[in-house]
């Protein structure tokens, strides 16, 4: 097994009780959570390469992960949130937030997915990956890597390492289907959730940011289809749960209606949620009108299979 290196901000003190997930959603709740989840062991901040990358964006990074911030470029890691342990292995979900591969939007579209996922008894995998910077494998690879790191980790942190999916938010719900329909074999994610993807490169219907970032204001037409999502899909694309908002004025809705209707041409079982209102970028945020109805219907497809 490979080693990994283990960063904690206090020392755990084994045996004490597991730290309650908060019953409400907001910071405050949140950080009175993760201190004491530092303390009792349930959270873990994991290097995703020790070793090395096998590949270069070009940026050197030099500074630790740190939780809950939304800069440009962070040292690729593992935010690990486990639930409580159970008689039965938990679901896991790698969560990638947005930014448009210029940033990442860890707080809404990524750590305060901790509370729901811990109640739903699924391990939530925080993951801080690199931005493109002109090499467009770079993101999908850290994904790859997290999804190996907590399959060699199954045991220890109690996971089926059958259930292990991806979930991503805007840019990351582009990544998230990246994966979900590039993946080989031994990386493919169980399942996927997708909060208003950016999905095709099709410059008439993508979001240009997301387009330019990944892979270039130039890129050629076989560079596009390659990472229009919606072209590649296959039957052994997993499972997916997609939500968005009718009037998003930033990623075109027919991002998600193509990739549900190209899931359901190749019979892989997909539920879609479109919301009347909500625009783009509300993650988790209890502040959306439709954000209980969300984590309900959620809740509902993640313990149907």
């Amino acid at each position: 097994m490979k080693k990994i290196f283990v960063f904690c901000t206090t020392l755990l003190m084994v045996g004490m009780a597991q730290a309650q997930f908060p019953a409400n959603l907001n910071e405050e709740s949140w950080q009175q959570y993760l201190n004491k989840a530092y303390v009792t062991g349930n959270v873990m901040d994991v290097e995703l390469w020790p070793n090395g990358a096998p590949n270069s964006n070009g940026v050197v990074y030099d500074q630790p992960v740190k939780a809950g911030q939304g800069t440009i470029d962070m040292k690729p890691g593992l935010k690990v949130v486990l639930p409580r342990k159970s008689d039965k292995p938990s679901k896991a979900v790698v969560v990638c937030p947005g930014g448009g591969y210029a940033m990442l939007a860890t707080m809404h579209e990524g750590i305060m997915w901790n509370f729901f996922f811990g109640r739903e008894n699924v391990a939530t995998i925080m993951l801080t990956y690199r931005l493109p910077h002109g090499n467009h494998e770079v993101p999908a690879s850290d994904v790859y890597q997290a999804i190996r790191i907590v399959k060699e980790h199954a045991k220890e942190w109690n996971i089926d390492p059958n259930q292990i999916g991806v979930m991503g938010s805007s840019a990351g719900g582009h990544l998230a289907s990246t994966v979900a329909t590039h993946a080989a074999d031994d990386v493919r994610p169980a399942f996927q959730i997708l909060f208003y993807p950016v999905i095709t490169m099709d410059k008439r219907y993508t979001h240009m940011g997301t387009h330019d970032n990944l892979i270039g204001k130039d890129a050629t037409p076989e560079m596009e289809t390659l990472y229009s999502n919606e072209k590649q899909v296959t039957e052994k694309t997993p499972r997916a749960f997609i939500v968005l908002a009718d009037d998003d004025d930033v990623v075109p809705s027919i991002n998600s209606a193509w990739y549900f209707a190209a899931l359901k041409d190749h019979g892989v079982p997909a539920n879609m949620h479109v919301y009347p209102t909500g625009g783009h970028g509300f993650g988790n945020s209890q502040s959306w009108k439709y954000n209980a109805d969300m984590l309900q219907n959620l809740s509902d497809w993640l313990n149907s299979f």
